[in-house]
């Protein structure tokens, strides 16, 4: 008999799947299938594809190819990150409960805090690096959990294994956003998790040119009411940024590896600068998370955030660097300064953002692929200037 071949590895999946070239010409770029309505060839008998809300041929190779990608069974396109993550939260009813991470993406927080309370549903916010808190929220009303890990832009690692066990002891759907590291570094299907949820405009585009969301699911009935889902509330992914986001696939591993490397190194390099006064990380091994991340992960990722003592601090360092992009944003071949405060999380209150320590000293940082030495040269002389305008008299 001949020898069982190993499985491929997620880097080489990402060139060689299923749609890796067209079925009718070879061609290895899919064609992008601008159709919005589909000719049927009998009244009793419809094609695969009818009208392009409900399918489009782009649309499902990069469905199906970002399932596999996930050891999913279905994926779903949408026309941003949000759309994937409210059509998720939609699984749920009135007089459901959601279990939520205090330290999530500030769109999230806005539509839990503004949005379902109007369709009645409850949420507790709750630190989910604490499993006896997340039990503790758990009501006999909860119906999903829902994770962020590393989390946006403390960068705390969820124990995903545990809050799945936990879940399930409570009928609860889990949901996890994986943003941050993409199915390259951490696959939460693998770890049990119900839904995965992605903002594609990030490291899975990777180029700041399309907005795009992902959900993955692995049962069959949940991947039927995710599709359902979808097709009525209509927030699909279009053909043209369907193939953007396949062409950002092919890249997505030498991305994320040298990125993931930049990361790890200017993250030390500020740990120990005295101009900082924090670095979350969860590559540093002084990151409470490291141990567990390690354990669920396959690496850190690229994004990093680091604190200064006031706002005064972060407007200089801003306005004296010059390489990265001061932009909203994330995960892009160009690295992104942001100001949570102003812009990722200016949808939570100050005094939630100071509960969750997104300070107005606070800046993240998502690497790309510049030169690690022309990156920290850019910091060096930015806190250099910072430390010559303290000690100018006024």
């Amino acid at each position: 008999m001949p020898e069982a071949r190993q499985p491929l590895s997620i880097q080489t999946r990402l060139l060689h799947h299923s749609h890796k070239t067209d079925a009718s010409t070879g061609a290895v770029s899919i064609p992008i299938q601008p159709a919005s309505t589909f000719h049927q060839k009998s009244v009793d008998h419809f094609g695969t594809f009818d009208y392009a809300r409900s399918g489009n041929p782009t649309r499902q190779a990069l469905e199906e190819t970002f399932a596999e990608l996930e050891n999913g069974t279905r994926a779903f396109a949408f026309a941003s990150g949000m759309a994937a993550i409210s059509s998720t939260f939609m699984m749920l009813s009135a007089g459901d409960h959601l279990v939520i991470t205090e330290d999530v993406y500030g769109g999230t927080y806005r539509f839990t805090t503004e949005i379902l309370p109007r369709h009645g549903i409850e949420y507790t916010f709750v630190d989910m690096t604490n499993v006896e808190e997340v039990k503790k929220a758990i009501r006999p009303n909860t119906a999903m959990i829902y994770m962020e890990t590393p989390s946006n832009p403390t960068m705390k690692i969820t124990p995903i294994r545990e809050i799945v066990t936990l879940a399930k002891n409570h009928d609860c759907l889990t949901v996890l956003d994986n943003t941050f590291m993409t199915p390259v570094l951490q696959r939460p299907l693998d770890l049990g998790v119900d839904v995965v949820v992605h903002s594609a405009t990030k490291f899975i585009g990777g180029h700041s040119d399309v907005v795009a969301g992902l959900a993955v699911v692995k049962d069959r009935d949940l991947a039927n009411q995710l599709k359902f889902l979808q097709n009525s509330f209509g927030a699909i992914l279009g053909p043209n940024d369907c193939w953007l986001i396949m062409r950002g696939l092919k890249t997505m591993h030498a991305r994320m590896t040298l990125s993931s490397a930049t990361a790890h190194d200017i993250a030390v390099w500020l740990n120990d600068h005295p101009t900082v006064k924090h670095v979350y990380y969860p590559g540093l091994e002084n990151h409470p998370g490291y141990e567990l991340n390690n354990s669920q992960a396959e690496g850190a990722g690229a994004v990093l955030s680091f604190e200064f003592s006031d706002r005064s601090a972060v407007k200089a360092v801003v306005e004296a660097m010059s390489i990265p992009v001061f932009a909203v944003s994330l995960g892009a071949v160009e690295s992104i300064l942001s100001y949570p405060a102003k812009m990722s999380h200016e949808a939570m209150p100050p005094n939630e953002r100071a509960k969750r320590g997104t300070t107005d000293g606070l800046l993240r940082l998502s690497v790309g692929l510049e030169n690690k030495d022309d990156l920290i040269a850019d910091f060096e002389q930015a806190f250099h200037k910072i430390s010559r305008e303290k000690q100018v008299p006024s």
